[in-house]
């Protein structure tokens, strides 16, 4: 084993915050990165040593992988942790990182590599008889081939990128006529996104639940999964809530989503953290999706639940350490919510809103986390990921986890910008998440573009959310959920008050 004396966080924002702060707790020195952009951010004030990498864009700062080596050697560092998108994933840089004699704290470059791709994914977890949705196993690229293949797949089909991600180089194509026009989108997008256009065609799941599977491996082959995280509130395929657990998952089900999970862990021999992704449909048949093989932004609600850090385990791993509990050790504490404010306008179909955050008060109170890397007074750049925070909360049951993150947003003070806090009242008080029946159709179906125009702007936040708190947490009677929404309609939206500066 090697102990981890300093560490070089490849990131920025809340996550580059969120893992100096566990590895101080674990007593090892920190080294923050920055670019000419982010030189006052709070992530760089706060890591033991900071330099910065370049200009603001990402190529020229974050993604330079050979600049960073370099940081490492001239401070002595012994280990890099690249928290989250950037470089978390490259596996050419893990791999040059293990070469210049530094730990990775990640999986390694050969795990990275089989699930990086969907295609290799596939193969890798057939041999454990994983479900798998039905389509090809093999990138294709002939229009004709690949129209037969829909036709016996059978229409609505996904046409996806192999090296894809982040709902890029995606597309539903309901129908053979409009297949051939969709597969060159989907390839063109591809080349772009990822510079590799391969594509591969799957049924289209309809009324998909997203559920993913939080995993954890250690060097000594040793592999647990720490429950779902049920992930189907999205906009462009991306997430914006979360939760864990699942509502509609039973212990059996839950179970052996778990053991496929793991199973998709071996199949690469993964130690680290990492998230293996399924798609859920209407009979709760489930089917493997990817694996992600990094901390994931979601990450907060399994640590809320089973009461680990996962930062430090990942650390530990990384060490050489076998894991300190076995599955049988692991259990679900409670129920826990994540919002991911972005600063974004849901009623202009989620388009960032760049400004400045002239006021930026956090919530707090029992069982309330804020992840984020801002204070008021600055800047969202225009050069990265629009997303400010995550607010976190964790009660004892679902219901109060909810009452607590609509509390929790209500006290949440952010002027300047547009944000999705609304959008996460809106959520949390519709019958349909109230109830657990949604997918991740969830906005087209049920949010419609004026939403969140039939604001009050007179009205007290806390009023709000004192009713629907005080309603949530009362036993359940028939029409107890339509009152919820037709008494938060009427008291009216905090995104308004919000964005008029009323407190």
């Amino acid at each position: 084993m090697k102990k981890i004396k300093k560490l070089l966080v490849a990131n920025r924002g809340e996550i580059a915050l969120r893992v100096l702060r566990s590895a101080k707790e674990m007593g090892i020195q920190t080294v923050a990165i920055f670019s000419e952009a982010d030189r006052n951010a709070l992530h760089v004030r706060y890591a033991d040593e900071a330099v910065c990498v370049g200009p603001p864009a990402s190529k020229d700062s974050y993604l330079r992988g050979d600049k960073i080596l370099e940081i490492c050697r001239e401070l002595g560092v012994d280990a890099i942790h690249p928290g989250y998108g950037f470089l978390s994933e490259n596996a050419e840089f893990a791999r040059q990182v293990t070469e210049a004699g530094l730990i990775f704290v990640g999986p390694s470059p050969e795990a990275m590599n089989i699930m990086g791709d969907k295609l290799s994914a596939k193969q890798a977890v057939k041999a454990y008889d994983i479900p798998l949705v039905p389509g090809t196993d093999e990138a294709i690229s002939d229009v004709h081939e690949a129209r037969r293949i829909a036709a016996e797949v059978g229409f609505p089909i996904l046409i996806k990128a192999s090296a894809g991600g982040g709902g890029k180089g995606m597309r539903i194509v309901n129908s053979d006529a409009e297949f051939e026009e969709q597969m060159q989108l989907a390839i063109n997008e591809a080349v772009s996104a990822f510079g590799n256009g391969a594509v591969f065609i799957e049924k289209f799941v309809t009324g998909p639940r997203h559920i993913e599977i939080q995993v954890l491996g250690d060097e000594h082959g040793n592999i647990v999964h720490l429950f779902e995280r049920e992930c189907s509130i999205q906009r462009r395929h991306q997430k914006v809530i979360e939760e864990a657990p699942s509502a509609v998952l039973t212990p059996e089900l839950r179970a052996e989503m778990g053991r496929c999970a793991v199973d998709v862990a071996r199949a690469c021999n993964y130690a680290g953290a990492g998230t293996v992704e399924f798609l859920l449909d209407d009979k709760h048949n489930f089917y493997f999706l990817e694996m992600n093989t990094r901390l994931q932004v979601e990450h907060p609600v399994t640590e809320q639940i089973t009461g680990l850090d996962l930062v430090k385990e990942q650390i530990r791993v990384a060490e050489g350490q076998p894991l300190p509990f076995r599955q049988e050790d692991l259990t679900i504490t409670g129920h826990s919510l994540e919002l991911r404010v972005y600063a974004e306008d849901p009623q202009n179909n989620f388009l960032p809103d760049i400004g400045t955050l002239t006021t930026y008060v956090r919530p707090q109170g029992p069982g309330v986390r804020v992840d984020d890397g801002f204070e008021q007074g600055m800047d969202i750049p225009i050069y990265y990921d629009p997303m400010i925070a995550k607010l976190v909360v964790h009660g004892a049951t679902r219901e109060e986890a909810i009452a607590r993150m609509l509390c929790a947003i209500a006290e949440y003070q952010i002027t300047g910008i547009e944000t999705t806090l609304a959008f996460g009242t809106y959520v949390l008080q519709h019958p349909a998440f109230v109830s657990g029946n949604f997918d991740t159709n969830f906005i087209r179906d049920h949010f419609p573009a004026d939403a969140l125009q039939s604001a009050a702007p007179d009205e007290a936040t806390a009023e709000v959310a004192a009713v629907l708190a005080a309603m949530l947490l009362t036993e359940k009677k028939p029409g107890a959920t339509a009152a919820t929404s037709e008494t938060a309609a009427a008291t009216g939206s905090a995104w308004k008050r919000n964005r008029l500066g009323v407190r």
